[in-house]
Formats: C-alpha cells, structure tokens, sequence
C-alpha cells in the first residue's frame, strides 16, 4: 500500500502531465501542424482524381501502388478515417484555444487598465509632457472631452497623488480572433455533418454494405439500401428521356449504396446546346418531381448551378450520358478469306452475342464530334533511319490518334461515332470506337475506326480508305482477297504476265510470279506478323549494303501484285475492273497501308454504324447537406473575424495629472499604445500630442 505522500505526488504528476497535454492540444504550433497537414490532404485530392472506379487506378498506378495507396484512403481522401482524425483534432485544439483566450480576451475588452503607474507611462515609447494653468479636475474633463472628440471612450480615477484619465478604442479587435477561430471550428463541424460519417456509422453498426452486383435497383436487398432517415448523402441518379427514378446511387470503393428518395423524378426531355468547338453551351432538364407522402407534383427546369430544392433535398444538374440509344450496324470479317458482310442491333448500356466467341457491349454513342483534323505528312520518316525504324514510324503515325495535335485549328463535325468492347469467352476485351461517316485526314478520305486495350489509354485509329461508293466495301475485298491463296496464286500469275513480255522466257517470268506470290504470303501474315512489319524482318536476312535496293524491288513487286489481286477479286465477283488512273493508285496506296495496320487491329470483326434512334440521360446528383448552413455561418464569421482583426485597431491613451510643484496649475503625462504600430498610429499619436495640451 501506497503512503499518503507518494499518493499525492502521483496526483500531481498526472495533473502536470494533463495539464501539459492540454496546453500542446491548445497551443498555436499543433494547430498550425494540423493545418498544414490539412492543406497536403487537399492538394493530394485535388492532383489524383477522388471516389473513381478502382479499374482507373490499377491502371493508373499498377497493382503495387495501387494497394499502397488504397491502404492509406488516397481514393478518398476526404472521408479517410485518418483525414477526418486530423479535423476531429483541429476542432478540439481550436476549441480549447477559444475556451481558454475567450474569457481573457472579453476581460481585457471591459477592462480600462486603470492599474497603471506613473513610472510605467514614463517607460513608453509614444508619451508626452505638458504644464497647464487648469486644476487636476477640470484638466481631466477637458481631456475628456478632447479624447472623445478623437473617438474614444473614457474613465477618470482617482490616485492616491493624481488623477488617471484611462481612454480605449477599437476594443473590439478581439472579437477578430473570436470570430476567426470559432469560424475555423464551426465550418469543420459542418464538413463533418456533411461528411460519409453517418453512412459509415451505418455500416459499421446497421450492418449496410455496398452491392457490388448488378440488376434492377428495385430487386436489391435492403441491406444495402440507406433509408430516407439518412441525415447526410451525395448520390448521383441517371434518368433516360421519358423514364423515372426514385433512388441514387453513392459510390462505395467496393460497390455501391442505393439511397431511397422521398419523391420520383421523371424526365420529360433533356436539351442541350454546343459550342462550336463542340463543348457544350447550355444543357437543361425538363422534370416531374412527385412526392411519395402527398402526391403532389411539381414541374421544374433543372440547369447547371440552378438545382431544384424539394423536401430540403436539392437535385443538381450533374452531366449528361447516353440513355441507350438503338443503333444499327453491319460487320465485315477482318480475318481469314470470309468476305460477307451481316447485319446486327445493339442498344448502349446492353450487350450482343455476335459469335459463340464474342460478345459486344455497346459503350457510347455520340451524334456528333466535333474534332481538329488539320493537315499532316503521315508518311514522313527521317532521314538515317534503318528500314525497320522507317516501317515503324510510319506504322505509329499512321496509328496515332487522328485530329488529337494539340496545334491542330481545323475544328470539323466528323458525325457519329460508337464506343464498344468486344470480349472474348476468357474475358479478356479490348474496345472500339468507330465513326459512322468518313472523314478528310492529310488530304484523303477514310474511316476511323479506334481501337485501345486498357481505357486509360488514348484510341489509335486505323484508317481505311472510302472507294468510289463511300463505303469500305472495296478495301474489305481487297482484305479478304489477301488471305486467299488462290487469288494470291493467280493475282502472282497475272502480275508475271503483265510485267514480263513473252519474249523474256518463261523461266524468268515463272521466277517474278513466285517472287510475287511470295512477296504476298508475306504481306499477308500469319498469327505472328504481317504487313510491313513482316516485310522489314523478311529484309533484314539481306545483306546491310543491298536492304534499300531489295525493299524498292520488293515493294515494287508488293503493289503490282496487289492492283491484280484486287482485279482478280473483282472479276470474281463479277464486277467490271477498275480504272488504272492516280484515283485508284491513291486508293490502292492507302489500301495497303491500312492492310498493313489491320493486324494491330485485334478485332475478328469492323463495325460500321449505318443507323441509329438516339435517346438521350440526364445525370442528377441528389444532395442532402445538413452542414451547408453551418458552413455558411462560419463563413460569415470568418468574414467578420478577419475584418475585425484587418481593420479595427486597439489603441489605448493613458493622461496622469498631478498638481505642479509650485501649486500653480498641473502637470500631465500622456502615454498610448497599439498591438500594431502603423503609419495610421504615429499620425494619430502626433494628433492628440498636439491637441490635448492646448488651452482651453
């Protein structure tokens, strides 16, 4: 058992220790460290894009990163438990500081500091001497008086030897750093109120957790629903033209919380305005909210920053999305000798099994694009370059985004476009994005059709040349042509024949039909590689001092080959042949190149979107904010507080009269202070030292 004196130095120490933990807690260090912290929290969320779908940031960072960063609440930085500690401390030390400056401060305001001495004026920088005629009484009414025309308010005492005139002004300085610091704990208060600390106080103790499935909202079970007593939320609700919705989605970072709606909305039409440069102007809603309780329907236009406020809920204008437009397309094989074409529907937002192998899921659909489509030397290579680093040049500009240079001027509407994935039976999918109608790119006219492997990524577009219908079903012969071997065969047949003459022999022209029948094998490819890429590894077996007159030699052969195989196609389809004018060499020269980068392509299939039934969403976000008002008056406060601190100065003005020493008149000393010595206080220090000793 303890005795009573080590009892009560136990004591002591815990007070001392609480007593210093309380004075670091309240102290100006530890809350300006907490604001620093505070401010590295806000620019990390304002650098990485917060509450993003987690594929994003697996692609973003890597699967290392992404769990480090993942760990530490990065994706959400404002509702990481750490983050909301940081404000839970701020809160407590400004509070702390305010619980004990506060009392002091409005003691300090009230009081006149009337406890001075004599010898205390005399060490003043600001102070002044002066003899008057007047008595001690009437002496300090007219400084009164002379003080209060200056502005200020003032107390006569009485001393043991003198009289104290106490004069203030500007006491009211100190409710600056009042106002101040309870602004700061009253608009962390209400980000907390506005904060996910209610839905996580559900999950953690109403056991909701987030859906990460899919279906009908209305068939999702209630665990995972948020009620309408939910104090605080920030969902988001996507509605199609003539469709409704009375739930929003919140975006968990493993699923999804439904949050039911005290009302439906509908939308009627949804409008929307460009720019030229095909941003847009003006997008608005025209809705229906009816109220679940009464009944009661209320029409509304609900625009960018003009939400609609129902219930004390307020529903934003957040964006806009496709609400599943129907689109109609034709598919072209892209592999093998298979060369006819077949129709298919897709509806965005679904998903069409095309083969036992695909499916395709409808993405995106876009009207309109509005792009940069200046012109460019896709073909230019430089100078030095080996053959190999010549061919992949040109293979990365030609698959390199067309229209995206930042320099680019020429803003052109290239028409609709559609997004899809293909996925295959493992899973595995790449997307698409193909453009309905040709467009003019480095001064020929081909269609885009984009393709990506992860989304992060920008689309590379193959561009395949429009023939003389405007389609693209000409290079689709030609593609199919190409995996032919007996149209190859006899294209290599009809190549020797046309080059060489009779009177060459047939050995030689039996020589230039295998070389051309090779030299289209190779073009043609197998699973590895083909096109140009094939041909420079074929080349690189030639000698270093023969590679550039073996390519031209080749090349030569690759495109007299190919204008037969395309006639040979055509003739078997039994159409007439083609013109051979600069029309159709251009054609084909763009045929080939587009041949070429098909095998980068990755897709059994090209799309090409003839028609569509475009039916447009309206993305509302729905809101509940408790805290808003609490923000707001701490904003005011704030407001208050630092045009008290910036702009009310505290000044002080002490005058000790005493009588003179041969007892005719007085003598007085005038001493004043200020937290802040200014401009402002010399000239008014000189002012009352010039008036304030003046005869009456």
């Amino acid at each position: 058992m303890s005795s009573p004196s080590t009892t009560g130095i136990e004591l002591k120490t815990r007070r001392r220790g609480l007593a210093e933990a309380v004075e670091l807690l309240s102290s100006m260090r530890f809350a300006i460290s907490l604001l620093t912290l505070i401010a590295i929290a806000a620019m990390i969320g304002t650098v990485m894009k917060q509450n993003e779908p987690m594929p994003n940031y697996v692609n973003q960072f890597g699967p290392f990163w992404f769990e480090v960063f993942s760990k530490v609440g990065l994706y959400a930085v404002y509702s990481a438990w750490w983050f909301l500690t940081i404000m839970g401390f701020l809160v407590a030390s400004t509070s702390l500081c305010i619980i004990r400056n506060t009392p002091k401060m409005l003691r300090d305001m009230r009081s006149w500091r009337e406890n001075v001495r004599e010898q205390s004026l005399l060490n003043f920088h600001h102070k002044q001497h002066w003899q008057s005629a007047l008595a001690g009484p009437a002496l300090a009414r007219q400084s009164v008086d002379r003080l209060a025309d200056a502005g200020y308010r003032s107390k006569v005492v009485e001393k043991e030897h003198g009289i104290l005139v106490a004069a203030k002004q500007g006491a009211a300085n100190k409710f600056g750093y009042i106002f101040a610091h309870s602004a700061i704990v009253i608009i962390c208060v209400g980000g907390l109120l506005d904060s996910d600390m209610p839905i996580r106080a559900q999950e953690w103790f109403l056991g909701k957790t987030a859906f990460a499935g899919s279906g009908v909202i209305a068939d999702i079970p209630a665990k995972h629903r948020l009620g309408l007593g939910n104090p605080t939320f920030r969902g988001n609700t996507m509605i199609p033209e003539g469709s409704a919705s009375s739930s929003a989605i919140i975006p968990r970072a493993d699923g999804v919380l439904i949050q039911d709606l005290p009302f439906t909305i509908e939308l009627k039409k949804f409008n929307i305005d460009f720019y030229s440069t095909g941003m847009p102007k003006l997008f608005a809603s025209e809705v229906v909210v009816r109220d679940h309780d009464t009944g009661k329907t209320t029409k509304a236009v609900i625009e960018v920053n003009k939400p609609m406020i129902h219930r004390g809920l307020a529903i934003y204008q957040s964006s806009f999305e496709d609400g599943g437009s129907k689109l109609r397309l034709t598919g072209f094989p892209m592999r093998g000798k298979q060369r006819e074409s077949f129709q298919i529907a897709g509806e965005v937002g679904a998903a069409t099994p095309m083969t036992p192998t695909y499916t395709v899921e409808w993405t995106g659909f876009r009207p309109f694009n509005v792009e940069n489509l200046a012109n460019q030397d896709a073909r230019a290579v430089t100078k030095g370059q080996s053959l190999n680093e010549q061919f992949a040049v040109g293979l990365d500009k030609r698959l390199g985004s067309a229209g995206k240079n930042a320099h680019n001027k020429d803003l052109k509407n290239v028409g609709p476009s559609v997004q899809y994935k293909l996925r295959d039976k493992t899973g595995q999918a790449r997307e698409y994005q193909n453009y309905m109608q040709p467009v003019t790119v480095d001064g020929a006219t081909v269609y885009l059709a984009g393709m990506r492997v992860n989304p992060g990524d920008p689309f590379s577009f193959l561009r395949i040349p429009a023939d003389d219908a405007h389609g693209v079903g000409e290079w689709m012969r030609l593609r199919a042509a190409l995996q032919d071997p007996a149209l190859r065969a006899e294209a290599a047949q009809r190549y020797a024949g046309r080059a060489m003459p009779a009177s060459s022999g047939e050995t030689l022209r039996g020589q230039l039909q295998e070389s051309a029948s090779r030299s289209l094998a190779i073009f043609a490819g197998d699973d590895k590689e083909a096109g140009f890429l094939a041909i420079s590894h074929f080349l690189e077996k030639v000698p270093a001092a023969e590679q550039e007159k073996a390519a031209d030699i080749f090349m030569k052969i690759l495109n007299g080959s190919l204008w037969d195989l395309w006639q040979a196609a055509r003739e078997r389809d039994g159409l007439a042949p083609v013109a051979g004018d600069e029309a159709h060499a251009r054609f084909l020269r763009l045929a080939t190149n587009a041949l070429s980068d098909s095998f980068f392509y990755g897709a059994p299939v090209y799309l090409q979107l003839d028609d569509f039934t475009e039916i447009k969403a309206s993305v509302f976000q729905v809101t509940k904010s408790p805290g808003q008002v609490v923000v707001y008056t701490g904003c005011l406060f704030l407001v208050l507080g630092v045009f008290a601190m910036f702009y009310i100065r505290e000044r002080r003005v002490w005058v000790w009269i005493k009588p003179r020493a041969d007892g005719a008149g007085s003598e007085a000393l005038m001493a004043m202070s200020t937290q802040r010595k200014t401009l402002d206080f010399e000239h008014e220090f000189t002012s009352l030292k010039e008036k304030l000793p003046q005869s009456a």
